[in-house]
C-alpha cells in the first residue's frame, strides 16, 4: 500500500469512527427523548433551533438547513409539530409566499423539559464512548472543541 493509499484508508477509518459515534449518540438521544418527553431527535432539533430565536421566528428554509432536512421533510415535520400545538406558522407580511414558524408556549415548555434530558443523555453517551478505545479519539476531539468554543 502506497502513501496515497494509506491516506485514503486513514480518512475512511476516521469517517467510520465518526459514523459509529454518531449512531451511538443518536440512538441514546432517541431513546431518552422518546421515553421522557415523546420527542424524536429531529423534533427536538426543531424546538432547539426555534428556541434560539429569542422570541423571533425562522423561515422554513432556515429551519430545513438547521435540521439538515429537505424542504418537503421539513414541511411534514413542522405540520406534525403544529398539529401537536408545539409551534405555529406565520405568513410573511412582505412576501405571501414566505412562511415562518415559531414556538408556541407549549412548545417552549416542552423544549425546556426536554433540554436537560437531551444534555444528560449526550453527556452520558459521550462518557461511555470515551471509554471505548476505537471511539475515544473522536470523543476527546469533540470535548476539546467544546472547551475552545466555550460550550
Amino acid at each position: 500500500m502506497g502513501i496515497a493509499d494509506d491516506a485514503v484508508e486513514i480518512r475512511a477509518r476516521g469517517w467510520r469512527t465518526l459514523a459509529a459515534l454518531h449512531a451511538l449518540i443518536e440512538a441514546e438521544l432517541e431513546r431518552a427523548l422518546a421515553e421522557s418527553v415523546q420527542l424524536s431527535v429531529v423534533e427536538y432539533t426543531v424546538l432547539d433551533a426555534l428556541s434560539r430565536q429569542d422570541g423571533w421566528h425562522m423561515r422554513m428554509q432556515q429551519l430545513a438547513r438547521a435540521t439538515a432536512l429537505s424542504p418537503s421533510a421539513t414541511t411534514r415535520l413542522v405540520t406534525r409539530l403544529e398539529d401537536r400545538g408545539l409551534l405555529t406558522r406565520i405568513l410573511c407580511a412582505d412576501d405571501r409566499r414566505g412562511i415562518y414558524t415559531e414556538l408556541t408556549p407549549s412548545g417552549r415548555e416542552l423544549f425546556e423539559r426536554a433540554h436537560p434530558i437531551h444534555d444528560e443523555a449526550l453527556a452520558r453517551v459521550l462518557a461511555e464512548a470515551g471509554g471505548r478505545p476505537e471511539l475515544a479519539p473522536v470523543v476527546h476531539a469533540l470535548q476539546g472543541s467544546q472547551v475552545l468554543a466555550g460550550a
